[in-house]
């Protein structure tokens, strides 16, 4: 593991506290992964962190979930994060499975929107804005016609786009949502953990709230020739709508590589239409929305090029971005919040038990962080006393 890395998780910490130190005098973000309903976890984390008041952060970052995560916790409303998930987005008129199935009836975000601005949950978006002040705040979309990430702000007049937006999954989502003339689909395509963005506008010190596990890089990912070191850092510096010569490149070269994969996995699927919820792939079958995308191959729904060319740019983004969090520049430290193993919730259709389960293993989580936080930043004004005190 890098040096300027660390992970505090609801069981443990591993954390190189005097390094990380040297890197919280300049600009700290927060970011909040997507992931659908698994976000409970990122609910949980933050509500300790309104709890305790606390927010020394300087920018927020966030795709998805975590956005919608991040706007309750900016508007200080306890809870709220938490009773989207495990209210909102388990009613069947936000996602019902065979109403999905046998007439395409999509989520229902417009609708669950609606719900979270109204009583009884009623998002102060008002006294966000007064708690974000003269900082910023982010959510991640993916532009259509690029596939490349886009950072709208959070709050201001077109709030209600962006989150359509951010959240927008294809195929479970009815249609791009556009903004400013332009299409956007869910931050989870181009940008699933924004941490890179972060850092390209200059957070030394980043906290990413994940809503998975943190699993430690074999050997082999993390040795490179310095030659790849520097090809690594010019990509992680700039987005990908700045490197479009170098990006066409890749993204041909990955389009011959994927046709191949993609063609196996659809067969591997037709030989097994008596096991409706294996995942293919794992458990990352496009922007967490798992099962969705088996059962809508199964049904008979067809994965045109462009969403191919989304699973393609969704696979390679989180590849870089997973390499990025496993060793970040010299000139971050990024600590990561997650769970200690998987989470019994899914990005859909999960049980209520379960993710109140995830919700209070997030809380303990967030606790662990602000009790080591906190200790670090009384050692530092117990320093500038003593200091002090020499100099007098």
């Amino acid at each position: 593991m890098a040096i300027n890395s660390g992970i505090v998780t609801n069981g443990y910490i591993n954390l190189d506290t005097e390094r990380f130190a040297k890197y919280q005098h300049g600009k700290t973000a927060l970011v909040a992964q997507g992931g659908g309903q698994r976000g409970i976890f990122t609910a949980g984390v933050l509500d300790a962190f309104i709890l305790a008041n606390f927010d020394p952060f300087d920018e927020f970052f966030g795709t998805s979930a975590g956005a919608l995560n991040l706007c309750s916790y900016l508007c200080r409303q306890h809870g709220l994060g938490k009773a989207f998930i495990t209210e909102l987005t388990t009613s069947q008129e936000f996602f019902n499975l065979f109403s999905y199935i046998r007439n395409k009836q999509y989520l229902g975000l417009d609708w669950a929107l609606d719900k979270i601005c109204a009583y009884p949950y009623k998002l102060d978006l008002d006294l966000g804005e007064t708690s974000l002040a003269c900082r910023q705040a982010f959510a991640s979309v993916t532009d259509t016609s690029t596939l490349t990430d886009k950072y709208l702000p959070i709050f201001g007049h077109n709030w209600y786009q962006t989150m359509l937006a951010t959240c927008a999954i294809p195929k479970l989502y009815s249609n791009p949502v556009t903004i400013g003339g332009r299409e956007y689909v869910d931050g989870g395509v181009s940008a699933s953990i924004p941490v890179q963005e972060a850092w390209r506008r200059n957070a030394r010190a980043i906290i990413v709230i994940r809503t998975e596990p943190f699993v430690l890089p074999e050997k082999g990912d993390v040795k490179q020739s310095a030659a790849a070191q520097r090809e690594e850092i010019e990509w992680f510096r700039r987005s990908f709508g700045s490197v479009q010569g170098k990006w066409q490149s890749r993204l041909n070269r990955w389009k011959d590589d994927w046709s191949h994969f993609f063609q196996q996995q659809i067969a591997a699927s037709q030989s097994e239409k008596g096991e409706p919820i294996r995942l293919l792939n794992g458990g990352r079958w496009l922007f967490g929305a798992d099962n969705i995308y088996r059962l809508s191959h199964l049904i008979g729904d067809n994965f045109d090029s462009g969403l191919a060319d989304m699973l393609m740019v969704h696979y390679q983004t989180y590849t870089l971005t997973r390499d990025f969090l496993a060793k970040p520049p010299d000139d971050t430290f990024v600590i990561q919040i997650t769970p200690d193993g998987p989470l019994r919730s899914s990005s859909l259709l999960s049980d209520k038990k379960d993710l109140l389960a995830d919700y209070e293993l997030g809380v303990q989580a967030g606790n662990r962080f602000i009790t080591q936080y906190e200790s670090l930043r009384q050692g530092r004004v117990k320093e500038s006393l003593l200091r002090l005190d020499e100099s007098q």
